[in-house]
């Protein structure tokens, strides 16, 4: 049996003086031959625990940065990096949890079949100890296995001596002296890991056996490799699908930003296409809202500017006209006085009729409520003011008012001013001797007068500015009366209409919310 194993001695010094002989342990135990007087375990059998220090290498000093990301992307290229990052975190901690299952799954199944195995010897015919190290690894159905029998002093016994024996160790021996039922590590021997396992024997002997992990760590490596190139793949997939799915659903903003640039390059308010019914898509209709809105705007002001030009014509045009008499009347030697009198009143009178229509194009030119303070009033006080301001102007016309507070949040001086213009309209167009009916209830202001009326036609015009109708061609004024009044209801949250009173007459209302309505805000 001697001259077919080889073996080696334990600690350096033990020279076998505690053996009774060779082959036979001192407590006359059975115990496999060995050569006396043979080498300890050494170093090359150890695992590399990295207990011999030295520490990690400083990979982190000196590493370049790199540059970071752009801080002005467009927002299809952030689009396709959030997805793209989305997708590579997903397969990271996806590849990472498989690697890890895979992994764990090997070693636990690798540890089973080694540990199944160890028993299996222990437990037969073959697990004497002067057998069992004999055996070579193919009669344990595994050829790349390495086997050895280790005692509690670290002496070692193995078939073919260092070329057979697995990673020996402190644990090992510790499972030979009986501290610990059984190991089960990973070792490295001469660059090559191997997961090592140790049994007991007998009292103070322990068997173990090392597997190479070799074909472990190439399923592995074959594992990570699928998984990066998977991962890589789908990374790109994402960003691609990204980029395209970002270029489509912002297509619309795209147009937006295009339908922006040529309204300010040519000054058309012309609107964009507007397909479904996504949150871009009511992006793009407000859009082509605020564009219908500013084109109504321009129209209104261009309206504007044409009939006021109109309108100042014609006051202008007599006053030079009155200007341009008076001066040949000078170098001629003059004129009476009696006719200059009256070409100075014509003047002064056109240049009232002027200041009016300026005073009142002004007023109509806001397209927000002036800055004049809004407090709470009662509409009925207005409305009283505002008769008795036009009962001294039309003393030939009688005025019945039937009015009942209103309290409202507004300015006084526009409502003053509308009521007005409603009381001032209907004077004007009543037979002499005529009645106006003035009545405000819950708010509603009628004012209805005994003229002609309004032909159904004029009904929804009467409010427009510089409109008049075939009545009033004749009649002095500017033709913005009525369209301050409807913009003074608009300004406090109000309406007009126009209709017929009972009379035959004109009847025209104004309606204003109470000081409690979410209109006044």
């Amino acid at each position: 049996m001697s001259g077919a194993t080889s073996s080696w001695r334990g600690p350096a010094g033990n020279d076998g003086a505690d053996q009774a002989e060779p082959g036979r342990p001192a407590d006359g135990a059975p115990r496999p031959p060995q050569v006396a007087n043979g080498p300890r375990i050494d170093d090359e059998h150890r695992e590399n625990d990295g207990r011999d220090g030295g520490g990690l290498a400083d990979g982190d000093a000196g590493r370049p940065t790199g540059p970071g990301f752009a801080t002005r992307l467009s927002l299809r290229a952030r689009v396709g990096a959030l997805a793209a990052l989305g997708v590579g975190l997903a397969v990271t901690l996806t590849a990472l949890a498989a690697y890890l299952t895979v992994s764990s799954q090997l070693t636990q199944s690798v540890d089973e079949n080694l540990l199944t195995r160890a028993h299996d010897a222990v437990s037969t015919t073959l697990g004497r100890p002067g057998t069992i190290i004999q055996v070579p690894s193919e009669a344990l159905l595994a050829a790349d296995i390495r086997i050895a029998l280790i005692d509690s002093d670290r002496t070692a016994y193995s078939a073919s001596g260092r070329n057979s024996a697995p990673p020996l160790g402190t644990p090992e021996v510790e499972v030979a002296r009986g501290e610990t039922d059984q190991s089960v590590r990973t070792a490295d021997l001469n660059g090559t890991t191997y997961r090592v396992v140790a049994v007991p024997v007998q009292p103070g002997l322990a068997l173990v056996l090392g597997q190479d992990t070799q074909q472990t760590e190439e399923l592995l490596d074959r594992l990570r490799l699928v998984s990066f190139l998977a991962g890589g793949a789908g990374i790109a997939l994402a960003t691609w699908a990204g980029m395209s799915i970002a270029r489509a659903g912002l297509r619309p903003v795209r147009q937006l930003t295009d339908a922006a640039e040529y309204v300010a390059a040519t000054g058309r308010l012309e609107p964009i296409e507007v397909t479904g019914s996504d949150e871009i898509a009511r992006l793009a209709d407000s859009f082509n809202s605020m564009l219908a809105a500013l084109k109504e705007a321009r129209l209104r002001q261009s309206r504007l500017v044409a009939d006021a030009g109109h309108e100042l014509r014609t006051p202008l045009t007599s006053m030079r006209t009155n200007l341009d008499l008076l001066a040949q009347s000078e170098a001629s030697g003059g004129l009476e006085p009696a006719d200059r009198a009256q070409l100075i009143a014509d003047t002064r009178a056109q240049a009232v009729e002027l200041s009016q229509l300026v005073g009142d194009l002004v007023e109509l030119s806001r397209e927000d409520p002036p800055a004049a303070s809004r407090e709470r009033l009662d509409f009925a006080d207005v409305v009283r003011d505002a008769l008795g301001r036009v009962r001294r102007r039309a003393p030939g016309i009688a005025f019945s008012a039937d009015l009942h507070s209103w309290t409202v949040d507004g300015d006084a001086t526009q409502l003053g001013r509308a009521a007005t213009n409603l009381l001032d309209n209907a004077a004007k167009f009543s037979p002499p001797h005529g009645t106006v009916t003035v009545t405000l209830r819950e708010g509603v202001l009628d004012v209805c007068d005994e003229g002609p009326g309004i032909a159904d036609d004029d009904l929804q015009r009467v409010f427009d500015r510089f409109y008049r109708t075939s009545e009033a061609r004749g009649l002095p004024g500017s033709g913005l009366g009525l369209a301050i009044v409807k913009a003074a209801a608009e300004r406090h949250g109000g309406s007009v209409e126009a209709g017929r009173a009972p009379s035959g007459g004109a009847r025209l209302t104004m309606r204003l919310p109470a000081a409690s309505s979410s209109a006044l805000a």
